[in-house]
């Protein structure tokens, strides 16, 4: 299975990054380390060549990332979705029906148990598992909680992305290039 025929969202962490990707034939991308600054112009030249952003909103630096810096990015900026690791942004992305992503880190029992209470309370639309090289825990989140799920962290290999999607991984996310080009080449196959 693969979210809109990806079955990775490659994650942009430089401008660079993002202006080799718009010459990929990914629709969705994921924008991880901005400024606020330059966040318009990036998602609007994302848009421009077809391109649907999914923007890491803890990652933009001198935005504050609360409540009220998710309402200007879902109405002014408007990215397809928003990933975060806070409830509050979660909650308010889905009031401003942007796509909401829940980001959780995945490190011992406990953060298991208080992701999966967070995700009761905010009940995203996906949720980011990581790190995306376990997959056991991928599919129990995904038993756990209901909501399709994308791995991230510490994707290296074609084979770790085929076991988190094995496992029930809707898509990896992945800041890797050889990734990126592995799967573009594929898409181009078929």
């Amino acid at each position: 299975m693969a979210f809109h025929n990806q079955p990775i969202l490659p994650a942009a962490r430089k401008i660079k990054d993002l202006e080799t990707l718009l010459r990929f034939p990914y629709e969705y991308i994921v924008l991880l380390d901005t400024r606020v600054g330059e966040l318009q112009a990036l998602v609007d030249l994302a848009r421009k060549h077809g391109k649907k952003i999914f923007l890491h909103s803890d990652l933009i630096e001198g935005l504050k990332n609360d409540e009220h810096a998710t309402d200007y990015l879902c109405r002014y900026v408007k990215p397809t979705g928003l990933i975060s690791t806070r409830a509050s942004v979660i909650r308010k992305a889905k009031q401003n029906g942007v796509t909401a992503i829940q980001r959780v880190f995945l490190i011992d029992s406990g953060a298991v148990e208080k992701s999966c209470s967070l995700i009761g309370q905010t009940q995203p639309d996906f949720i980011e598992v990581l790190p995306g090289i376990i997959p056991d825990m991928i599919g129990e989140m995904r038993e756990r909680t209901g909501i399709p799920i994308f791995a991230g962290g510490l994707i290296r290999s074609v084979a770790d992305v085929e076991n988190a999607l094995s496992a029930g991984a809707l898509a990896v996310t992945t800041s890797k290039k050889e990734l990126w080009h592995h799967y573009a080449d594929k898409a181009a196959e078929t």
